[in-house]
C-alpha cells in the first residue's frame, strides 16, 4: 500500500458557505476553474470581466452562486467604477486577469500594456477594495518574474518607451506582481490588519495566454508545449485555490511541486532575490501610487 500523503485538489477545499470573492478574468482559463471551484465550494463568486457577452456566458458554465461584473484592468476609470460599485464584504480577491508577451500597446491611460493591466490596474483594485476585505488577496505571479536574462524594474523607463520587447515587459509586470504583495502584506501587517496577501503562479499551464503572444515562432512552440507537456488549466489553478483557502502566513507564494514548479500539486515555493527586495517593493509602490492615484487606504482593524 502506498503510505505517501494525497496531493492536494479541489476535494480538500474547505466549506466556502458565506464568502464572497471576486475573481478577476475568470471568463476563461484559470480564472474561470478559480470561479468555479470557489463557486462548488459554497462562495458568492463575483467574475469580473472586460467582456460582459463572454462573462455570461461563462458564467453558465459554473455551478454555484456567480454573478458577472464589468472590470478592464487597462483603464482606470473602470477599475475605479468597479470598486465604488461594491458594497458590503468581501472576504477574497483573486488579481488572477493578465495579458502575455504581446505586441507592444498602450492602456487607456498611457501605460505599456503588461504592466498597466497585470500590476497597475490589480495595485489600484486592491487598494480601492481593501476597506472592504476581509481575509486575503491572492495575486497571480509567473515563473517570467526570474528571466530570461534577469528581469528589474525599470523605474527610469517603466513603459520601455523606444525599448520595448515582449518577454522582458511581461517579466517586469511579473516581477512587480511578486514586489506588491510582498509591500502590500507589510503594510497590512503595519496597519494591524488581519488581511493576508499571497502570490500563486500556474507552473506551465494551457490556457489562451499564450496565444496572444507577439512572436509568431513563439507562439508556436507554445501550442506544441501546451499540447505536450502543459497541464491543463484546471490543475493549473490549484495553486491559486491553495493560496485562497489554506492557512498560509502572509506574503508566502505557491508554486507546483513538480520539475522546474512547471506542473504538480501545489506547494509554497521560492522566489529571486530580486523579488524579495524590500527597498524596491516601497520605491515600487510609491511610483505605483502616483501613477495610478490610488494610495493605501485607511483601514479599520478587528484590534
Amino acid at each position: 500500500m502506498d503510505s505517501r500523503p494525497a496531493k492536494w485538489d479541489v476535494s480538500d477545499i474547505p466549506d466556502q458557505t458565506g464568502r464572497v470573492a471576486v475573481v478577476t478574468g475568470a471568463n476563461s482559463g484559470l480564472g474561470l476553474d478559480t470561479a468555479d471551484a470557489l463557486a462548488r465550494a459554497g462562495a458568492h463568486v463575483v467574475l469580473a470581466v472586460r467582456d460582459l457577452r463572454r462573462g455570461e456566458a461563462a458564467a453558465a458554465t459554473v455551478r454555484g452562486s456567480v454573478e458577472v461584473r464589468r472590470l478592464d484592468l487597462a483603464d482606470l476609470e473602470s477599475v475605479r467604477g468597479f470598486a465604488v460599485g461594491w458594497h458590503g464584504r468581501l472576504d477574497l480577491l483573486v488579481n488572477n486577469a493578465g495579458v502575455m508577451n504581446i505586441p507592444e500597446a498602450r492602456t487607456k491611460d498611457g501605460f505599456e500594456m503588461q504592466f498597466g493591466t497585470n500590476h497597475l490596474g490589480h495595485f489600484a483594485l486592491t487598494n480601492l477594495l481593501l476597506p472592504h476585505l476581509t481575509d486575503r488577496v491572492v495575486t497571480v505571479a509567473s515563473q517570467a518574474h526570474r528571466g530570461p536574462g534577469k528581469p528589474f524594474i525599470r523605474f527610469d523607463n517603466l513603459g520601455m518607451s523606444g525599448d520595448y520587447a515582449p518577454v522582458a515587459a511581461y517579466s517586469q509586470s511579473k516581477l512587480a506582481n511578486l514586489l506588491f504583495t510582498l509591500e502590500l502584506q507589510r503594510r497590512l501587517t503595519a496597519a494591524g490588519s488581519a488581511v493576508r496577501a499571497l502570490a500563486a503562479h500556474p507552473g506551465w499551464s494551457a490556457t489562451r495566454l499564450q496565444s496572444h503572444d507577439a512572436s509568431p515562432v513563439r507562439r508556436a512552440m507554445m501550442w506544441i508545449g501546451n499540447r505536450v507537456y502543459a497541464q491543463d488549466s484546471k490543475a493549473g489553478a490549484l495553486t491559486t485555490l491553495y493560496a485562497a483557502v489554506q492557512d498560509l502566513p502572509g506574503a508566502s507564494y505557491v508554486g507546483p511541486d513538480g520539475f522546474g514548479e512547471m506542473r504538480g500539486a501545489p506547494t509554497l515555493v521560492g522566489r529571486t532575490r530580486a523579488a524579495s527586495d524590500p527597498a524596491t517593493a516601497r520605491r515600487l509602490w510609491t511610483v505605483s501610487e502616483e501613477l495610478t492615484g490610488v494610495a493605501f487606504p485607511e483601514l479599520t482593524t478587528t484590534a
